[in-house]
């Protein structure tokens, strides 16, 4: 088979791809990105265990704030889109000092947001725990982890970017290896700060600071000097932003900043709903997020390729191609999504075992892992359709459907279920709101209005979209089945 380099230049040059070419193009792009989530969930999931041997208390604390962490996270990487996608479109079209002078904009404009960020962060860390209903013997350590992880939020914010830059540009390698390596560091770190130095949850954050500055580092100068296409080195140019790029950059990572602040705070309502529950909930609702997130990580990795790709493919006006790299890319995800589904249904106890040594926690954990098994292949359709749509620059719909969906649907059902079926009762609401996520993004993908930049008047792939739409309903029904039979059938006193 040809190497992805090759088959990324046939984009840009109009040539013509096979299936097979197509689906190794996308399985070559995905796999450094899934390694990089795996073990980016990898050193999550340490991080969450070394944690948890500290007690349930421990655990506690950071599970508070951690969805505070993400909306943080989030805003962060939606400055990052905003103008990669804008680097991937001119990339597309051989337009490489265009995507060097947008780069160049993008290194001042995010520093800059990051900054504010982090400022943000420190000022509301000692009040958030209180804010989301924490009880005062986890107040003090997840207001030290908050303040800690929202200081090294520009270290977070760089090597996002430059790591997002690099792989728009269809380097998956070097991103995907410097974040394997920012593990194996937290991993060390922590434990050097955690044990060694007896700092506990602190060192926890202190670890994972540390190892996001050496890789920040890292990634920045495989960008701004090793890259092909982007490198600066010997190329001199403003860094001034420009009123141009900066509207794109807005329009594009606008939507994604309000979808992630609104999703996050969905987040945070969700952690006030299960706050009241105790102190084991919350601790086993934190650790089972973190061991589900073994099992979506590869969509995320996918759901890069697909960026990529699509953004690429509209650069260089390649209209059917670039649909049917969204399709097939999602159809990856949805398979891969599937398994790792099934795996997790199965081991639940013993990753829960690994993550705390806590029976109730553990027995919590596993029951509600299980039921959010069910959601996975839904769950990778609106992971995936989402990475397609971000390389079309199409992020104002894709986030008012996740919104709605987040909203209206999951705390909605979470708030009305917790109080009788507790932390069950928010996982199922959870579950049920996925699958209807994915549905909705689903519909959006095969009716094509992500795509209105290249409208395809040809009447053979009208017949394709039709054809995949029947598929789509059948899978959705059927999916939807699976789900009423386990809820209602299969966990009676449930």
């Amino acid at each position: 088979m040809k190497n992805s380099e090759l088959l990324l230049s046939y984009i840009r040059e109009g040539k013509t791809m096979t299936q097979r070419e197509k689906l190794w193009l996308i399985v070559s792009l995905s796999i450094p990105s899934i390694l990089a989530q795996i073990s980016a969930t990898v050193m999550f999931f340490i991080d969450a265990s070394m944690v948890g041997h500290l007690g349930a208390k421990a655990s506690a604390s950071i599970g508070l704030v951690e969805t505070t962490g993400w909306l943080m996270g989030g805003l962060a990487h939606a400055a990052s889109l905003g103008f990669s996608v804008q680097v991937a479109h001119f990339i597309g079209a051989n337009d490489f000092e265009a995507a060097r002078r947008v780069l160049r904009q993008s290194l001042v404009c995010c520093f800059l947001w990051a900054l504010m960020i982090s400022i943000i962060s420190i000022a509301i860390a000692p009040s958030l725990p209180y804010w989301l209903g924490g009880s005062d013997e986890i107040a003090r350590d997840a207001s030290l982890y908050f303040a800690i992880i929202g200081l090294c939020g520009i270290f977070f914010q760089m090597e996002g970017l430059a790591g997002s830059m690099l792989k728009c540009s269809g380097n998956m390698k070097i991103p995907s290896i410097l974040n394997i390596g920012m593990c194996v560091m937290d991993v060390c770190f922590n434990y050097l700060f955690i044990y060694i130095l007896d700092l506990g949850v602190m060192g926890a954050a202190m670890g994972t600071g540390v190892a996001e500055l050496i890789t920040a580092v890292l990634m920045l100068y495989f960008l701004l000097v090793k890259s092909k296409m982007l490198s600066l080195v010997g190329r001199p140019g403003s860094y001034k932003p420009k009123e141009d790029t900066i509207r794109t950059a807005i329009k594009i990572g606008a939507p994604m900043g309000l979808q992630h602040m609104l999703m996050g705070s969905a987040q945070i309502v969700s952690t006030l709903i299960v706050a009241p529950l105790g102190t084991i909930a919350i601790a086993a609702h934190s650790l089972a997020i973190t061991v589900e997130s073994l099992c979506y990580m590869p969509g995320y990795g996918i759901a890069e390729a697909a960026t990529t790709l699509v953004g690429q493919g509209i650069g260089a006006g390649q209209k059917i191609l670039t649909r049917s790299f969204a399709r097939m890319s999602v159809g990856l995800g949805i398979g891969v999504m599937t398994v790792m589904g099934v795996l997790m249904w199965v081991l639940a106890p013993q990753l829960m075992s690994l993550m705390s040594p806590v029976e109730e926690v553990i027995a919590l954990g596993t029951q509600v892992l299980r039921i959010e098994a069910w959601a996975e292949p839904m769950f990778a359709a609106a992971i995936v359709c989402n990475g397609v749509f971000i390389g079309a620059g199409d992020t104002m719909i894709p986030a008012v459907m996740s919104l709605c969906s987040m909203w209206f649907v999951r705390l909605t059902l979470a708030a009305t279920l917790a109080p009788r079926f507790g932390l069950k009762g928010v996982w199922t609401a959870m579950a049920i709101e996925l699958t209807f996520r994915g549905s909705i993004f689903l519909t959006r993908l095969f009716k094509g209005g992500w795509s209105e930049k290249f409208r395809i008047k040809s009447q053979e792939l009208r017949v394709k979209s039709y054809d995949y739409r029947y598929a789509q309903i059948i899978i959705c029904i059927f999916h939807f089945s699976l789900l009423t039979f386990h809820f209602l059938v299969a966990d009676q006193e449930y």
